[in-house]
C-alpha cells in the first residue's frame, strides 16, 4: 500500500512540474534574464516561484563573464531603493506613526534586492547557487565598486541565513565522511596540508577539528577550525602540526591554531567567533581538566609592513640607537631561522606590537584583521612569539613571528566591551613594557 502511495505522488509531482514548465514558457521563452526577475517579483511569481527561480538561477550560473557583470550590475539599479519613495513613506511615517507606516518605510527603504534573493532562494538548491554568485560578485567589486550596496544586501541576507542557530557543530574525526575529509583538506587555508596523512595527523588524539555546517549546503562545510591539546599556549606551528603520541592529560590549554573559512561566498559573514565559543563549550564538558584557551595566530601582512617603513619611521619605534639591530628586516638575503631573530627578540616583539597595537585603521582599529577578530571577540594579545612559524609561507608573512591570543573565560565580554566602545586593545602584564 505504501508502494502504490509514492507511485501516485511520485506521478502527481511529475504533473505538476510538466504543467510548471508549459506554463514557464509562457513567462520565460525569448525574454531577458532581469524580465524573468520582473515575474519572479510580481504577482506572477506567487504561481510559478519555485521554477521561475530556478530557471533565473539555472540561466545566469551558465553566462559567460561579462554577461554575469551586466547582469548583476542590471540587479543593482533596478530594484535599489527608490528616493522618491523613501520620502513618501517618511511623510506618511511622520503624520501617522504607526505599526503599519513603520514597516511600509522599512519594506520602501530596503528595495527590492534583497526580496529577489529571497524568492530566487526558492529554488532548488537555492541558497549554494546564491552564495556560488556572491563568489562572482566579490571578483566584480574590484573594477566596479558600485556594486557594494549590492553586496551589503547579500551579506544582510546571508547573516540570517546562515545565523548559527541553523548551523550544526560537527566534530572531525579519521571516521568522518572520505568526501567531507577531502573538502577540509582542500579548504584549508592557514597551514595548508600536502595531502590526507598530514590531515590525520591533525585528526589525532590530541587535536580536535570541528566545522559548522549548513542543512541547506549538503555535507558542505562553512567554517572550522583546529585544536591542539597543550601545555600552556603552544609557541610552534611545526610542532602541532607534526605527529604527537604525548598522553592529553599532560595538557591544560586547547590551542587554536587554524580557523578557515570555506565558502568565499560566505567572506565577511562573521561565523568564527560563534564557532570558537561553541567550541569552547564543546571542550569543557569533554575535558574537565582544559581550564586555558587562546591561539597560535598568524600575523599576515606584518612582513610587508615593516619593508614598507622608511628607515626614520622604524627607528623611532625602537629608538634611533636599536635601528642598526633591526635593520636586517629589510635585507634581501635575510633567511628563515636567521640568529638574529633571537638575538633582537625584545625589538622585534616592539615592531609587532606596534603593529598590531599602535597601527590604526581609519575607524580606529588595528590595521590586522586577525587581530581585529580576536579582539573583537574578547581576547587579549599575550604574547608575541619569535621563530614560531619557520616555514616559507611563514616567513613570507611575518618573518616566522606568531601571536598568542589568550582568551580568560572571566574577562571576555568586559575585554569585548571595552575594544568596541573605548577602542581599548587589553595586552598581558608582560608585554605592557614594550608600548
Amino acid at each position: 500500500m505504501l508502494n502504490i502511495k509514492r507511485i501516485f505522488e511520485t506521478i502527481a509531482d511529475a504533473g505538476q512540474k510538466i504543467l510548471e514548465k508549459k506554463s514557464l514558457k509562457k513567462f520565460s521563452k525569448k525574454r531577458d534574464l532581469i524580465e524573468l526577475c520582473d515575474d519572479l517579483l510580481s504577482s506572477k511569481g506567487a504561481a510559478f516561484g519555485i521554477t521561475l527561480a530556478r530557471d533565473v538561477l539555472f540561466r545566469y550560473h551558465n553566462l559567460s563573464y561579462d554577461e554575469k557583470l551586466k547582469f548583476l550590475l542590471q540587479v543593482n539599479e533596478k530594484y535599489k531603493p527608490n528616493s522618491d519613495s523613501i520620502d513618501e513613506a517618511i511623510k506618511d511615517y511622520s503624520q501617522n506613526k504607526n505599526s503599519r507606516s513603520i514597516l511600509n518605510l522599512s519594506r520602501i527603504s530596503s528595495g527590492k534586492r534583497k526580496e529577489l534573493f529571497k524568492r530566487l532562494n526558492m529554488a532548488p538548491n537555492g541558497t549554494p547557487e546564491i552564495v556560488s554568485l556572491r563568489e562572482d560578485l566579490q571578483t566584480f567589486l574590484i573594477k566596479n565598486p558600485e556594486l557594494k550596496d549590492l553586496d551589503y544586501d547579500l551579506i544582510d541576507i546571508f547573516k540570517n541565513w546562515f545565523n548559527p542557530g541553523f548551523l550544526k557543530l560537527r566534530k572531525i574525526t579519521w571516521d568522518t565522511k572520505a568526501a567531507i575529509l577531502e573538502k577540509l583538506l582542500k579548504y584549508e587555508k592557514v597551514h595548508s596540508m600536502k595531502d590526507m596523512n598530514e590531515l590525520k595527523i591533525r585528526l589525532g588524539e590530541n587535536r580536535r577539528f570541528f566545522a559548522y555546517f549548513h542543512p541547506a549546503l549538503d555535507e558542505e562545510p562553512i567554517i572550522f577550525v583546529e585544536i591542539a591539546l597543550t601545555k600552556g599556549l603552544a609557541k610552534s606551528i611545526q610542532e602541532l602540526t607534526r605527529p604527537n603520541n604525548e598522553k592529553k592529560e599532560n595538557y591544560d590549554t586547547a590551542t587554536f591554531y587554524s580557523i578557515s573559512n570555506c565558502q568565499e561566498g560566505l567572506s565577511r559573514v562573521t561565523l568564527g567567533n560563534f564557532l570558537i565559543k561553541r567550541v569552547v563549550y564543546e571542550l569543557q564538558e569533554e575535558l574537565t581538566d582544559v581550564k586555558n584557551f587562546g591561539t597560535l595566530s598568524p600575523m599576515i601582512g606584518f612582513a610587508d609592513w615593516v619593508k614598507s617603513l622608511d628607515n626614520e619611521k622604524l627607528g623611532e619605534i625602537v629608538k634611533k640607537e636599536n635601528f642598526p639591530k633591526v635593520e636586517f628586516l629589510k635585507s634581501l638575503g635575510l633567511k628563515i631561522g636567521d640568529r638574529k631573530f633571537i638575538d633582537n627578540k625584545d625589538l622585534l616583539t616592539k615592531i609587532a606590537l606596534n603593529y598590531l597595537a599602535i597601527q590604526k585603521n581609519d575607524l580606529g582599529f588595528p590595521i590586522n584583521d586577525v587581530c581585529r577578530f580576536h579582539l573583537n571577540n574578547g581576547a587579549e594579545i599575550d604574547d608575541i612569539v619569535i621563530n614560531a612559524n619557520v616555514s616559507d609561507v611563514g616567513f613570507k608573512r611575518s618573518f616566522g613571528i606568531m601571536v598568542n591570543y589568550k582568551y580568560e573565560l572571566g574577562k571576555i565580554e568586559q575585554n569585548h566591551q571595552e575594544y568596541v566602545n573605548e577602542k581599548k586593545i587589553n595586552l598581558s602584564s608582560k608585554l605592557k613594557k614594550y608600548v
